[in-house]
């Protein structure tokens, strides 16, 4: 790895510690008192991340806590409720604190999730990570390989890396390669991505960039003490943040 570019990172590490930033991220907005050992807390942070699609994060997490904590709303977190719920009262409930903004291809989104939850491991999350010893590869293989369609957006190369990130960072699931998280290349990462570097100008342009992003980080930790998810935080807050710091 070029040294410039490591001494670049691990500053900008250092301004993310310092809280220059404000150390929040979106996904930090939850209910008080999750266990992070918990099924709850597993599926609080499964459902509404397939709902994360060009939409604000922040305002996405906020309304998936108050979604959570009103008890008329909050069985949409429980897989084997929503499944016997009329599609009308799952949207209602979704839609209350617009949690779903479009309501009709978001609704379906959701109850198909708790479709696949509910068919294939209990209706639970932590029973699905077991399912595959908790490994990130076999995990992350079958929801975009083997059963991409019954993970509507939360299987797509951007949200199942963030997906398994939050779960990486938020619950005490016994996860094993998590150095196989790739990052989650929305558009703050690409762009930081782009701004060290890392991608070209073409690149940059195309329909693949997301590829090209992946790939240019797992290239340049190689051989480092590194792996890509240890800069996610960082690299989406210093985008989100205008790139206001010299480096």
């Amino acid at each position: 790895m070029n040294q410039e570019l490591l001494n670049k990172l691990e500053h900008l590490n250092e301004i993310y510690k310092s809280g220059h930033w404000g150390s929040d991220m979106p996904e930090d907005t939850r209910p008080q008192n999750l266990d992070p050992n918990s099924e709850v807390n597993a599926i609080f942070y499964t459902l509404p991340t397939a709902l994360d699609h060009q939409r604000n994060s922040n305002t996405l997490w906020k309304s998936a806590t108050v979604t959570f904590e009103d008890n008329e709303t909050n069985f949409v977190f429980n897989p084997q409720e929503v499944v016997n719920k009329d599609f009308t009262e799952v949207q209602v409930a979704l839609t209350k604190y617009s949690l779903a903004l479009q309501k009709n291809k978001q609704t379906q989104i959701w109850i198909k999730l708790c479709q696949t939850l509910d068919n294939n491991f209990n209706g639970k999350v932590t029973d699905f990570f077991a399912y595959f010893d908790n490994d990130i590869q076999k995990v992350r293989h079958y929801m975009q390989v083997e059963k991409k369609k019954d993970f509507p957006y939360l299987s797509g190369k951007k949200l199942c890396n963030y997906w398994l990130y939050v779960m990486y960072l938020y619950t005490n699931l016994p996860l094993i390669n998590t150095d196989q998280i790739y990052i989650a290349t929305d558009r703050h990462i690409i762009r930081a991505t782009y701004k060290l570097g890392l991608i070209t100008d073409e690149e940059v342009e195309s329909t693949k960039v997301q590829d090209y992003a992946i790939k240019a980080w797992i290239e340049t930790l190689k051989g480092t003490n590194y792996v890509p998810i240890d800069f996610q935080s960082v690299l989406w807050l210093w985008a989100r943040n205008g790139f206001k710091e010299e480096l």
